[in-house]
């Protein structure tokens, strides 16, 4: 059975830069304090009228532009967000409304910062078996509207952006070669939006307690990212058969510089080999990865047979990596 691989992406960020400078004058905080511990300078902020589905949307653009396909060409829509414009319809569904490619597949996915991961193994899946002959998947957020900015814990951490990536059956070698997922829901609550759903709808009780926004727990999401994304990484190496040194890119989730680091080295990957772009964007959850690949790929760096390990952890908990030949 052949392989599935990328065939194009494309990426959106949002116009607004909110640097750490910005931050000290909103927060108690300083830009020493959250660069040592997480390596972000700045990140970006979607304007009041910006949905997500409008930030994939625009990267959705690129990435057709890129394979020089048109919306007509695509045969399901899947987005991995935290952040839907509705919780229903899914975000997906907006963007085919403004894509205009009604009668096709279009869905969400509820993954938290594994999101583009878990995408990756599906749309992979609905290739294979042929539901699907061509698939745009989105990694998006527009976390900075559920973020509490009186909290410095976590306000500090997140930004907005879109990343997109088209798939379709491979006639050679490249394409995904190894992948793995998990989640842990028993340790959902420490890091979650406690109101919105069914479990706690939306009251002006919960909208003032800011009940809305994300609640964390950093340091016991802190030493559960850094076992299971390495745990992840080590499985998906294992699984394709290659170790971390014939890796051309690690592409891990931009959470947090050290997690990222304990990662490539419980992996065996060298500094040189790991892409990161935390420092400018933050933490954008489903997005990171994908406007990460994108970066790579319009600056030319991926070159055919280069091997791209992409690493993620999130809300759930949820993790998983995907290895493939580009």
């Amino acid at each position: 059975m052949n392989k599935v691989k990328i065939i194009a992406t494309g990426s959106y960020l949002p116009k607004k830069v909110l640097t750490n400078f910005d931050l000290e004058k909103m927060v108690d905080t300083s830009d020493e304090w959250i660069r040592t511990r997480t390596g972000i300078r700045e990140r970006r902020i979607a304007d009041e009228k910006e949905a997500t589905s409008d930030l994939v949307v625009k990267a959705a653009h690129k990435a057709l532009e890129m394979a020089k396909l048109k919306p007509s060409d695509i045969d399901a829509i899947i987005v991995a967000t935290a952040t839907p414009d509705t919780l229903f319809p899914s975000t997906a569904c907006w963007v085919q409304k403004a894509l205009g490619i009604n009668g096709i597949p279009a869905f969400d996915i509820s993954a938290a910062c594994t999101g583009f991961i878990y995408g990756l193994i599906i749309s992979e899946s609905l290739i294979k078996n042929k539901a699907c002959k061509r698939v745009l998947l989105a990694g998006a957020e527009a976390l900075t509207k559920i973020v509490n900015w009186e909290d410095r814990s976590t306000c500090v951490l997140f930004g907005d952006g879109a990343g997109v990536a088209i798939l379709e059956e491979s006639k050679d070698d490249s394409g995904i070669i190894s992948s793995y997922w998990a989640a842990d829901g028993s340790l959902a609550e420490l890091l979650y939006q406690p109101a919105g759903g069914s479990r706690m709808p939306a009251t002006s009780e919960t909208v003032s307690a800011k009940l809305h926004t994300i609640h964390m727990k950093g340091n016991d999401v802190f030493k559960h990212a850094v076992k299971n994304m390495g745990d992840s990484a080590i499985k998906v190496l294992k699984k394709a058969g290659i170790s971390g040194e014939d890796i051309k890119y690690f592409i891990p989730h931009q959470a947090n510089i050290r997690i990222i680091d304990a990662t490539a080295e419980r992996a065996k990957i060298a500094t040189s080999k790991v892409y990161t772009n935390i420092e400018r964007y933050g933490n954008m959850s489903a997005a990171t990865i994908p406007i990460a690949l994108d970066e790579l790929n319009r600056e030319g760096k991926l070159k055919k047979g280069d091997l791209i390990l992409m690493n993620a952890f999130g809300a759930g908990f949820t993790w998983g990596a995907v290895i493939l030949r580009w």
